[in-house]
């Protein structure tokens, strides 16, 4: 299967929540399925570090996609190029952003849509566009995943979707992260109580 990926949020030095989510996931899927090919799409150079596994092809397009605009171009006219000029099977997306306009399968990862409920939290553009872009999404989505069942209620109730179509998958744990040896955990302890 040819996979093609938006890997826009992979970042050196720059990685958030989004992006450890896409850095944890890919590097683990790619390495743990060579018999899949991976074609990360960046919007901008990109870090060799990203280049998980031999089945990874990275593809850089433009323009940088850092604004409502350039969003639209991005997932709507670049992408499709790129899903048809690499024969894509599926295209997954970690950030949720989906092209309108391919009818390659696609999945999109919405970590949350706290943009419904807290509007006023975002700058009014980005408001306005994830407000209106992201239903879309989650209806033209073959699959979506989410990271709680929380949000999979969420998304199903708030954009009119089968909650049957979204799948929970909980975020992974950094190698960085391990259990606490019996002395440290006594220590902590003495700390806290």
């Amino acid at each position: 299967m040819r996979i093609a990926v938006n890997t826009r949020l992979l970042l050196k030095g720059k990685l958030e929540g989004i992006g450890w989510f896409t850095f944890e996931t890919l590097k683990r899927i790619t390495q743990n399925h060579p018999e899949h090919e991976f074609i990360f799409i960046f919007d901008r150079p990109f870090d060799r570090d990203f280049i998980f596994a031999d089945n990874v092809t990275p593809v850089v397009i433009g323009p940088p996609a850092r604004h409502p605009l350039l969003f639209y171009i991005w997932f709507d006219f670049q992408i499709p190029k790129i899903l048809k000029k690499y024969k894509a099977d599926l295209f997954l997306s970690p950030d949720g952003y989906l092209s309108l306009r391919t009818k390659v399968p696609q999945l999109a990862v919405i970590h949350d849509i706290n943009f419904v409920h807290r509007p006023d939290d975002l700058p009014w553009l980005i408001e306005k566009y994830y407000n209106f872009f992201f239903p879309r999404f989650a209806r033209i989505a073959k699959r979506i995943a989410t990271v709680s069942f929380y949000s999979k209620e969420d998304i199903a109730r708030s954009f009119k979707i089968s909650y049957d179509k979204i799948d929970v998958v909980y975020d992974g744990i950094n190698q960085i992260f391990e259990p606490l040896s019996e002395k440290e955990k006594i220590t902590v302890r003495q700390k806290i109580y």
